[in-house]
């Protein structure tokens, strides 16, 4: 008897984290993949610049694999693309300020000739295998981001990207509800609906609060006003600009990819801006500060960012001064706080004033709360339910509330990363997993850290580093002269002679029974076990004890 076709739903990436957000579609011979995004390194990824989803799941079935459908710009869910693209050759569709951010980043990565990206409207419907694909808009902080309904031989399902119910947006980005009400109507076999403030109580405040809050601080500031925030919230500087038109205030931009996405947004006509509002160097350097808006990146304290530069006195056009208003218009991401308040406490320092989240309303989330996420589940009604886009608290409490709202008792489902949903037409159930790891990012490789160097790292930056070098006859395996002692972030062996004189009779004891040829493994285990032990019991430290042996 064959078996059924099932319907496979697996996350890469996204599910039981914040960022990564990596999704794949499997049905028979065909493979979609929705977002394919990076997360920021939490704090004990010592030296690692970013995290993607692991790709060998599709490695082993590349030939299934259809097209990438690409739900809006932000980092979290396109930020991994061109390590994508490397590897598989296939069309990616996203609407077109999507498409621009994307095409922005992709000639960075010099990959811009190659990738096969195509721009689609909402409403327009893609085929790509057994799937139909139709984009459909949401309201987010940035313009563009939609939602898809993917059409499956078992029924429709709903994937609502990062999305929230916004009725006063900011240019025009509302979530199609008849559309939703729509497909709820026809029926809705798998709803997987963005988790990230399932927590929250309540709705989420509309974007226009923002647009007030920046007006507000223009009007007061009597200085300069630099204003922080990503720079893929494209809808953030539009109303930085309304708010700059409105108070008679020219705008200048800097940070390297504020800068690109602001060029790449008006050349596609979503920012709009009057003519001679938004300026260059020179002319920013003769506008009196009581007229001058900067937007800037940096709103997560990122070392390299603009914002970060000027906290620390080294930005190439713009020193903070007394008088300046800085305006942090984002939430820290978690992980990111201590970055984001050393920035802060700098900025004091210089005499500015800094309105950040904690006082002041200069953000609002791009994600449903609550009552929201309700409104949602009853337009769908769905038969399974699983909730994505959020560490594992906010999956759980998501998937409780779909339950309390009438979906099926036991058809919600909470995957975590590598987890696979098999759907047929009777049941659901979970699979096989799949390889789902983390895949470090550091320098040029991608992949090559992985958790033991991680470990090491953090080894190395606990209790430093001792090298002991040995010279040993080849013949005898005897040792020629007394050992060398080399240590980093240990102690200083300047200041502890005795230390040093006392290891080195450690080594020769360790070696003393060695008279005849030995085993260099042999030779340097007994040397770094000898050395830990005798270090340990004298200091109390655990340095990593690293052996070289030299034959003469």
């Amino acid at each position: 008897m064959a078996t059924k076709t099932t319907l496979r739903v697996i996350p890469l990436g996204g599910l039981g984290e914040i960022g990564r957000n990596m999704m794949l579609l499997e049905y028979g011979d065909d493979i979609i993949v929705v977002d394919v995004g990076l997360m920021f390194p939490e704090e004990e990824m010592l030296g690692v610049d970013l995290v993607i989803p692991d790709f060998s799941y599709l490695r082993q079935n590349s030939e299934k694999l259809r097209a990438v459908f690409l739900t809006h710009g932000h980092e979290d869910h396109v930020g991994a693309l061109p390590y994508f693209l490397r590897e598989f050759d296939v069309p990616v569709y996203s609407t077109r300020l999507t498409d621009g951010l994307i095409r922005v980043k992709l000639q960075e990565h010099r990959l811009g000739q190659k990738a096969k990206t195509h721009v689609v409207n909402p409403g327009e419907v893609i085929q790509a295998g057994v799937f139909e694909v139709e984009f459909f808009t949401v309201a987010h902080s940035i313009p563009d981001a939609c939602g898809l309904i993917i059409r499956t031989p078992l029924g429709l399902v709903v994937h609502t990207g990062d999305f929230k119910l916004d009725h006063t947006p900011v240019m025009d980005q509302h979530t199609d509800l008849i559309r939703l009400a729509q497909v709820g109507a026809e029926g809705c076999l798998l709803l997987l609906a963005d988790s990230t403030y399932a927590e929250v109580d309540g709705y989420t405040p509309s974007e226009q609060l923002v647009g007030e809050a920046l007006r507000n601080i223009m009007v007061n500031a009597q200085g300069r006003v630099i204003v922080a925030t990503f720079a893929s919230l494209i809808s953030r500087v539009q109303q930085v600009i309304d708010a700059a038109v409105f108070t008679n205030r020219k705008v200048f931009v800097t940070g390297r990819s504020m800068i690109d996405n602001v060029a790449m947004a008006r050349q596609l006509g979503y920012l709009q801006a009057p003519e001679g509002v938004i300026i260059g160097v020179e002319e920013m350097r003769s506008t009196p500060p009581s007229r001058l808006v900067v937007v800037t990146t940096g709103s997560q304290g990122e070392p390299t960012s603009a914002l970060t530069r000027m906290a620390n006195g080294d930005h190439r056009h713009i020193q903070i001064m007394k008088g300046d208003t800085v305006v942090l218009s984002a939430s820290p991401i978690p992980g990111n706080e201590q970055a984001v308040y050393r920035n802060v406490d700098n900025l004091f320092r210089l005499g500015a004033d800094v309105l950040y989240n904690r006082v002041s309303n200069i953000h609002v989330r791009g994600h449903a709360s609550r009552e929201e996420l309700k409104v949602i589940q009853g337009l769908l009604q769905p038969e399974y339910f699983v909730p994505i886009h959020g560490e594992y608290r906010h999956l759980v409490v998501h998937a409780r509330l779909a339950e309390s709202v009438g979906v099926p008792p036991g058809n919600a489902f909470v995957l975590t990363d590598g987890d696979v949903l098999e759907i047929d037409e009777e049941a659901a159930w979970l699979g096989e997993r799949v390889p789902a790891s983390y895949v470090y990012v550091d320098g040029l490789g991608i992949g090559d850290v992985d958790q033991h160097i991680l470990r090491d790292r953090a080894h190395l930056s606990t209790d430093g580093v001792v090298v002991v070098i040995v010279t040993v006859d080849k013949q005898t395996g005897a040792l020629e002269r007394p050992a060398e002692i080399l240590a980093r972030g240990f102690v200083d062996l300047d200041e502890r002679e005795d230390l040093v004189e006392r290891t080195k009779d450690v080594v020769a004891n360790a070696l003393r029974g060695a008279e005849h040829y030995a085993e260099f493994g042999d030779i340097n285990t007994r040397i770094r076990d000898a050395v830990s032990k005798f270090l340990y019991d004298e200091t109390r430290r655990r340095p990593m004890v690293l052996t070289v042996t030299v034959e003469v």
